[in-house]
């Protein structure tokens, strides 16, 4: 069948204008739909959710970094960092292009501001890590390097795409319907190894027991640690898991909600060291408190996603509730 893949472009603008010009005709030269912020150049927070929108229509996501962090939001994140972030969290496919040497390019494509190089700098590691990226070295060099990987992705991982609604047919439809049934029958048959596992685990820690976390905050990054009893951390991360979140959200989300709870105020780049993470997910999957399974994503494939079950719902509500003050003494009557 005849698909059109939509394809996000994200990027700062003002200094990479000539490179996201030619990637955008490199794009609709594949038969691909280019979606970018060409209009969106003073962005702000309401357009930035507009953005999202956009994004979850998008089957590709083309990253571009050069010398500049760009404009920053009140959390003091860039633009094209929440973006990419966005994505991420959304299980969209990204191909990442960075610039092989930012100290080669003039003084107007890069940041003067040492915070913002910092911040720069910082995002360019969290897109190296786990996944496989791009060096670019000018324009013609970035376009001839997207043209091949994009290609190679839409064939390697063939993502929804568009299709006119008058050519879709009984057949492609039954088959997905298909595929479906196969996917729901293998998370039933998780559930159901899962839920036996647990069964034959002895001794869990009690809610009331508490353990030690740690983890890195801030640019530079320094280390924070607490020590909590699962009941409170149970308590403090639960209403964010009643929509459910993939595992780098419910990472982020748990990540955020530890480090404003240590600092009192809205971190900068939390994060939880890899083991206190996959220790806090397998207690809390196996107390049964949030359900941990994987799930379809817009990509074809499937991964993790983190939901409070019904057993979460209600402790939630009993440690959370706001309950009614005993007030019988001031309602009591003067003598």
């Amino acid at each position: 069948m005849d698909k059109r893949y939509q394809v996000f472009i994200s990027s700062t603008y003002s200094d990479l204008k000539e490179e996201r010009g030619k990637v955008m005709q490199t794009v609709m030269s594949l038969d691909c739909i280019p979606a970018g912020m060409e209009f969106f150049t003073a962005i702000d927070s309401e357009q930035l959710e507009f953005i999202k929108r956009i994004i979850d229509d998008c089957d590709y996501y083309i990253l571009i970094i050069g010398g500049k962090y760009g404009s920053m939001t009140e959390d003091g994140i860039s633009y094209t960092e929440q973006e990419y972030n966005y994505a991420v969290s959304k299980g969209i496919r990204v191909l990442a292009f960075l610039h092989d040497n930012i100290n080669q390019l003039t003084t107007d494509k890069i940041e003067l501001d040492q915070n913002k190089r910092e911040k720069l700098e910082a995002f360019r590691d969290k897109v190296k890590t786990g996944r496989l990226v791009q060096f670019w070295s000018n324009a013609d060099d970035l376009n001839g390097k997207v043209a091949v990987s994009l290609t190679k992705t839409i064939k390697t991982y063939p993502a929804i795409g568009w299709i006119r609604a008058n050519i879709q047919t009984n057949v492609e439809t039954l088959q997905e319907l298909n595929n479906l049934r196969k996917e729901l029958e293998e998370l039933r048959k998780y559930k159901r190894e899962n839920q036996s596992a647990n069964c034959e685990i002895e001794n869990i820690a009690s809610l009331d027991e508490k353990i030690s976390l740690t983890g890195f905050t801030g640019v530079p990054k320094y280390k924070w640690e607490t020590t909590i009893s699962w009941r409170d951390l149970f308590a403090l991360i639960a209403p964010y898991f009643l929509e459910p979140l993939n595992d780098y959200l419910a990472r982020k989300t748990i990540s955020e909600a530890l480090v404003e709870d240590i600092q009192g105020r809205k971190p900068l780049s939390p994060d939880i060291s890899s083991k206190d993470f996959q220790t806090i997910k397998i207690q809390m999957n196996v107390l049964e408190l949030i359900r941990i399974a994987p799930a379809q994503i817009t990509t074809g494939g499937q991964a993790l996603f983190w939901r409070l079950s019904q057993k979460g719902i209600k402790l939630m509500n009993d440690l959370r509730v706001i309950r009614h003050s005993d007030s019988s003494e001031q309602n009591a009557p003067n003598n």
